[in-house]
């Protein structure tokens, strides 16, 4: 299996592991790949409290390779980027916003927020078609989680 040219690296403070599984139990086709972990001669000043953390994971989320590591508290995730999760239907969209979404101050417009800061955005395939008047977009901007029905009927 040949890798992506380019994947995204999630820094998390010391919760690799666990957000490789839950990520990994979510999406369907996505395990891990490997996990490295920081040895022990490595630990110094800047890595103390780090022997046995993730120093490098690879994962697989449905065909999306990623990298992620333990790296402490020097950089925090934010919303700056996202990852945008694709849904066919209301059902999928219910099924991620349910496993992802867990900071309801973070939620607008079809983006949440998970549990280990990491942003998503739950949006339906057709999504430019549920755009199209002033009235979806407003309805859009006025929700959390993306409601199809909704959006169609703003639409007539």
């Amino acid at each position: 299996m040949e890798l992506s040219k380019i994947q995204p690296c999630l820094w998390f403070n010391d919760q690799a592991r666990e957000a490789m599984e839950y990520y990994t139990a979510i999406f369907p086709n996505s395990r891990i790949r490997s996990i490295e972990t920081y040895p022990d001669e490595s630990l110094d000043e800047h890595f103390e409290g780090m022997r046995g953390k993730v120093i490098n994971g690879e994962f697989t989320l449905d065909g999306v390779d990623f990298v992620c590591l333990d790296g402490g508290p020097v950089f925090q995730l934010s919303e700056a980027v996202s990852f945008v999760v694709t849904c066919a239907d209301q059902d999928e969209i219910d099924y991620y916003w349910h496993a992802l979404s867990h900071t309801p101050e973070a939620e607008q417009c079809g983006w949440c927020k998970d549990r280990f800061g990491v942003s998503w955005q739950i949006v339906p395939a057709n999504m430019a078609q549920l755009m199209t008047t002033p009235k979806q977009v407003q309805t859009m901007m006025a929700m959390k989680k993306i409601v199809i029905s909704e959006l169609e009927d703003a639409g007539l």
